[in-house]
């Protein structure tokens, strides 16, 4: 009870660190596009480019006694499309690896792990806002579609005891989630760091990807580096 206690908390936290992060990139929009303006900066011309860089995530699942983050990695193109001065929409099409090393302790089961792989393709939709001509703040909501997964059940000793038969298609497919992060632009270079957390939960009620990871969503970090053309 107290753990589930604590993840509504966090949960709460990080969704007022979001929506507060979009009530700030609001505020100043305005003044980010006076600086650039008396700057000098780009003209509204659309960009398109490819990224690529690290995921580390997590799921939350209730009945285990530790989480541990997972690396992964993120890979696809994006495009940059100025609304005015300051001001764009970044659209980008992922292939995003996601989940989590979840162990467990308990008389039926003794000590082991979880490993989650699970494989997006993802469509954020980003509203940027330029605060200095090379620094930005973003921020949207995603939506992701899981076509691949992997999961394995690791004991105490590292051996797999058993691989489990959950395919995609026993997780629920689709994950809406909101998605927000700093960004530097150097010419044709870019470099950020984004937090996504997911809406949906992952696993569906009535079957086994709904009793590991019961009402677990995706969250974690992606650092990214791209190149605009």
């Amino acid at each position: 009870m107290q753990k589930q206690v604590t993840m509504k908390k966090k949960a709460m936290i990080l969704r007022s660190i979001f929506f507060v992060s979009v009530l700030a990139a609001a505020s100043i929009c305005a003044q980010a596009q006076e600086q650039q303006a008396i700057t000098g900066g780009d003209k509204l011309t659309p960009k398109f480019g490819i990224k690529g860089g690290l995921n580390l995530t997590s799921l939350y699942v209730d009945d285990v006694s530790k989480e541990h983050m997972k690396a992964g990695f993120n890979a696809g193109i994006f495009a940059k499309l100025p609304i005015t001065t300051g001001f764009s929409i970044q659209p980008e099409l992922l292939y995003s690896v996601k989940g989590a090393k979840d162990t467990y302790s308990n008389f039926v089961q003794g000590d082991g792990e979880y490993r989650f792989n699970l494989n997006y393709m993802e469509l954020p939709v980003l509203a940027v806002v330029n605060l200095t001509r090379n620094f930005n703040i973003h921020a949207g909501p995603y939506l992701g579609y899981l076509f691949a997964d992997n999961v394995k059940n690791v004991n105490s000793q590292g051996s797999i005891v058993g691989a489990t038969d959950l395919k995609a298609d026993d997780f629920n497919r689709w994950d809406v989630g909101l998605a927000g992060g700093v960004g530097f632009d150097v010419s044709a270079f870019t470099l950020g760091a984004r937090y996504n957390y997911g809406l949906s939960d992952i696993g569906k009620s009535g079957n086994l990807s709904g009793d590991l990871t019961k009402n677990s969503k995706n969250a974690g970090v992606s650092i990214y580096v791209g190149f605009a053309f």
